[in-house]
């Protein structure tokens, strides 16, 4: 079940149905209903605010996690900040037909036009997407460019060819073009 690599088929519901019983609570039922329908994976649920802690401590131990926006928001933000920046958070909002990529983020308009946002964010949500199309129409070549894509990341990032919030020395363009440059390569 797990939609990126085909993990463990294990579902963790986050909630905060001990509070927020009606919307939270009816997240919930939803959630289990649907895993009706998929007895081979294992579902659990926790709380949110034990989920935070459980993420920093022993993230391993989640294949995929599903929860409300809100708590969502909260979730992708510090498990990027774990991987060393919210500059490297990839996300994807996937569904049975559809899915739509974009930085964990945000849209940092705060800093546009400064030339010192991370785009590695958005590139490794491009790369997530491309996986996904790919495993979903069995079309080899953009799972090999999600690959390629994710790889030519972690070399900029362990060249320091990227941007000042990961230790690099580039700003947005520079980090783009040096990333651009790698994949022509590759």
């Amino acid at each position: 079940m797990n939609l990126l690599s085909g993990g463990e088929k294990k579902v963790t519901i986050v909630h905060k149905a001990n509070v927020l019983k009606v919307g939270d609570g009816m997240f919930i039922e939803e959630c289990r209903n649907v895993a009706k329908h998929f007895p081979s994976v294992t579902v659990d649920d926790i709380i949110v605010d034990a989920m935070m802690a459980h993420a920093v401590r022993t993230p391993q131990r989640f294949d995929v996690i599903v929860t409300t926006n809100m708590h969502g928001d909260i979730l992708s933000d510090l498990t990027s900040e774990l991987s060393g920046s919210i500059g490297l958070g990839g996300s994807l909002n996937a569904g049975s037909e559809h899915a739509m990529a974009q930085a964990a983020h945000g849209s940092a308009p705060d800093i546009a036009g400064k030339n010192i946002a991370n785009p590695l964010s958005l590139v490794l949500s491009v790369a997530l997407l491309l996986a996904w199309h790919g495993r979903r129409k069995q079309m080899k070549d953009f799972e090999t460019a999600a690959s390629a894509i994710e790889q030519a990341v972690a070399a900029a990032v362990a060249a320091h060819e990227c941007t000042s919030d990961i230790g690099g020395k580039f700003g947005t363009r520079e980090t783009g073009a040096s990333l651009a440059a790698r994949l022509t390569r590759a």
